[in-house]
Parts: C-alpha cells; structure tokens; sequence
C-alpha cells in the first residue's frame, strides 16, 4: 500500500462513519417530520457514504499482491461495487420520486422547523466530511470522486433547509415533494456518472483523460520510434490505467530498445499516469544478428 494509501485510509473510515450516522438520524428526522425531502436527502447521505466505503475498499485492497489467477489484483472490486451501490440507489430513488407525485394530489403538511434543522445538522456534517477529505483529493482520484459526491449532498442539504424555512413561514405542502425530487434528479445525476464510469471500465475504454491519438503521437515523437500500431490503453481500475501496443523501432542493438523502453514508460506516466505498460518491438529489416530485436517472420 502507497503512503497516500496509508494516510486516506483513517480520513476514509472516519469520513464513512460520520456519513452513515447522518444517514441515520435524518432518517429518523424525516420520519418524524413527515418529510419526504429528509428522506430524499437520507438517501443522498447513504450514497455518499457509499462512494466513502468503495474508496476506502480500494485502499484496503491495493496492499493485495496480484495471484496467478487474479493477475491484475483485485482493483475491479471497486467497480463491482459501484455498480451494484447505483442499482440500488437508483431503485430507492424510484421509489422516492412515486411517492413524491403521489404527495402532489395527497399533500402531507411536513414540519418545517425540523426538517430545516436536521438538514442543517447535515450540512454541518457534509463540512466536516468534506474538510477530512480535501486533503487527500490532491492525490487520490477516489477520494477526490467521494469529494464530489459530498458536495453534491451539500446541496441537496441545503435546497432541504431553504424548504423547510418556506414551510415554516407558511409555504404549502407541495414544497416537500417538489425538493424531494429535486434532490431525487441530484442523485440520479451522481447514478448516471456511476453507471457511465463503470460501463467504460468493463468495456475497457481509453480513460477519459486520455487522448489515444495523442498518446500514439507522443510515443513516435521519440527517437529510435519508427511508427506504434496496435495501440490499447484502458483502465484496470480506478487510478490504474494500462497500455499495450506494437513498437516499430528502426534496426537497434537490445541496449538502444532498452532505453526507448524506458523512455516510453517514463514519457506514458509522467504525461498520461499510464503506469502498466506492455510492448511488443518490431523492426523495419531484420539482419542476422541475434542482438537486433526483430519478430517479423519472412
């Protein structure tokens, strides 16, 4: 496990624990209230500390070494539950939007003093998160993602308390429904992204911060790199990124290919944060010396 690794670990347990007692308490407090944006918000929160939990998994499990059957570790773990935390969220989100249609014709009056400060509490509380995390974000992609759901609840905590005031002042009862699907569409944005991401990752689609075109053109800018066909770049994980790729390399000596070799890799990590790298060389005219490097067959 990387050093970043070992410090956003703490953060991370702590960050999910704090998410997961919000969760709870506007739970209760939406119930009580009668409000179906707390629980809209609730739902947010569980989704939050879902994104904390699959950051602070891939932590955990970037320490296991990689098994003759699990070649690559256990980086798509991450995925896996990302993708079954969206089904979910996405259902329960369904669920909410039913009930908040319904609540148009059959208004429920909900208590506007709570509802605005139990999400008062969880804006408080999505600070604090939000404050444990900024740190490692610099350095970690998925705490950075977890940022982002935390502030996308920051939100949603708020458009609840601006609710719950209007209420409080004698706003009607179609207030609560209509910031339950508002928050309802926040959530269903953060699914989409989720959805989006890990489809890309099972597809093995190029990151989305890399450009293949370029990539192929910044390894042939080195010298010694006649032309790079065959080129794969795809995403093992998250913040793990790999390429494959033939090498067409003018007649060179198995010392001259070692340095290209390593001129490539330093140029993919550096620039792309490509850091698995496999390549195949190839030359243009194969002569008969065992220390050129050539797989052309005649």
């Amino acid at each position: 496990m990387s050093a970043h690794a070992h410090r956003d670990a703490p953060r991370l347990g702590w960050a999910l624990g704090l998410a997961l007692s919000l969760a709870v308490v506007e739970v209760a407090g939406g119930i009580a209230a009668h409000s179906l944006a707390l629980l809209s918000d609730a739902a947010h929160v569980f989704m939050d500390a879902a994104a904390l939990g699959i950051a602070l998994v891939a932590n955990v499990h970037a320490a296991r070494p990689a098994t003759d059957r699990h070649t690559f570790g256990y980086a798509r773990l991450e995925v896996l539950a990302a993708l079954a935390n969206g089904a979910l969220l996405l259902g329960v989100t369904v669920l909410i939007a039913v009930e908040a249609v319904h609540r148009f014709s059959v208004p429920a009056h909900p208590n506007g003093a709570l509802m605005a400060g139990v999400a008062a509490a969880g804006l408080c509380a999505n600070a604090v998160i939000g404050l444990m995390l900024v740190r490692g974000a610099r350095d970690n992609v998925n705490v950075k993602a977890a940022l982002f759901h935390v502030a996308g609840d920051a939100v949603g905590a708020f458009a609840v308390i601006v609710g719950g005031l209007a209420v409080l002042a004698g706003g009607g009862a179609w207030i609560d429904p209509a910031l339950a699907l508002f928050v309802a569409l926040i959530i269903v944005a953060g699914v989409a992204r989720i959805f989006r991401e890990t489809a890309d990752v099972l597809l093995e689609s190029a990151p989305s911060h890399v450009e293949v075109p370029r990539v192929r053109k910044r390894m042939q800018e080195l010298a010694g790199v006649v032309d790079v066909h065959d080129l794969h770049v795809w995403t093992i994980g998250p913040g793990s990124h790999a390429l494959a790729a033939h090498v067409l390399l003018a007649d060179a000596r198995i010392s001259e290919a070692s340095a290209i070799l390593r001129a490539i890799e330093e140029r993919l990590r550096g620039e792309f944060a490509i850091s698995h790298v496999t390549l195949q060389f190839e030359c243009e005219a194969c002569a008969e010396d065992a220390r050129v490097i050539c797989t052309q067959t005649s």
